[in-house]
């Protein structure tokens, strides 16, 4: 009798523990460097709202902004690669190792509004851009959307001449550094997190990027002017691991999906009025120089060279496709 009551006693301790490992959510880690208050930050809370909530909980979502755990570096597509998280949103040209053709984005003036990049996101030229990360062991899952970059400097930017010999803090992408080349200017890539005090202290005289991130970012503080150039647009691209891809069961990978693909359209909604507030409220913050279409071409004139040294590397498929849908 004392055998059948040990059995059952370990038996009781197994299928218990059995049951509490299969109670245990899954937990999804989701790394960004922006803040909550940004278009990325909030499509990252309607993500993680809309998993846990279809699974009733039994799927979890970790949101950590501000570089919380990971940098805008390889440090970050490493741990997703080996499922030390499982969600990354990074800029798309930060994928340029995985394929060049990533720094699209990076292009000047290759966008002609919002709506022209969202089409592009729905096409196949997407389609098959993302499907080239599989090779590394990483899935695309589309793209969100943050805008339109412009510059902020203590001088009014109009002219091609007015960036002659001045430092620009920027992403590590070859196309922005001829970008900057083609204006007379000096490319300096930093990371993100290390922006506002290289500003502070002179490092860079200025830098480009988004409304909402240099509102967020209180670039405000240390720069006098922005300049609405529209030069170039920063998106990102949503990516997971096939790790935690394949440790789903069919369900669980509908909900995940179905939450992306919500995301996605909080994502665009959010892009266009956390830019637009952005601009309201950095209007009495900042003096912003309205740029003439004759002046934004001047621009596109001075950055054809920009063409001529990445074409070939972006790929010239990718850019008449993304062209033909204008």
């Amino acid at each position: 009798m004392k055998r059948i009551g040990a059995l059952f006693t370990v038996l009781a301790l197994t299928l218990g523990a059995s049951l509490g490992l299969a109670a245990k959510p899954v937990v999804i880690k989701f790394s960004f460097v922006t803040t909550l208050n940004t278009p990325k930050g909030k499509a990252a809370q309607a993500l993680k709202a809309y998993i846990e909530e279809k699974s009733g909980g039994t799927m979890k979502v970790e949101l950590y902004p501000s570089s919380q755990l990971y940098k805008d570096n390889a440090e970050g597509l490493n741990a997703l690669i080996f499922n030390n998280i499982q969600l990354l949103v990074p800029s798309a040209t930060k994928l340029k190792g995985y394929n060049p053709a990533f720094q699209f984005v990076d292009m000047p003036y290759l966008f002609k509004d919002t709506e022209h990049f969202k089409r592009f996101t729905q096409s196949e030229a997407a389609k098959k851009l993302l499907n080239s990360l599989d090779k590394a062991g990483l899935v695309g899952l589309g793209f969100w959307p943050n805008g339109f970059v412009h510059f902020t400097a203590n001088k009014p930017l109009r002219k091609p001449e007015d960036f002659k010999g001045l430092k620009f803090r920027t992403q590590t992408s070859g196309v922005l550094e001829a970008m900057m080349k083609a204006l007379g200017a000096t490319a300096v890539p930093l990371a993100f997190s290390e922006v506002y005090q290289a500003l502070q202290q002179g490092v860079v005289d200025g830098q480009e990027n988004t409304l909402s991130n240099i509102y967020t970012q209180r670039y405000y503080e240390v720069q006098k002017y922005l300049s609405l150039t529209r030069h170039h647009r920063l998106d990102y691209v949503v990516i997971t691991n096939k790790i935690f891809l394949n440790s789903l069961t069919p369900e669980q990978k509908k909900i995940f999906l179905e939450g992306i693909a919500h995301a996605n359209e909080v994502a665009f909604a959010e892009a266009e009025k956390l830019n637009q507030d952005a601009l309201n409220k950095l209007r009495d913050l900042m003096e912003v120089v309205e740029l003439t279409d004759a002046e934004r071409e001047a621009l596109a004139e001075a950055l054809k060279p920009v063409y001529d040294q990445y074409g070939d590397k972006v790929g010239w498929d990718l850019i008449n496709a993304i062209k033909a849908l204008r």
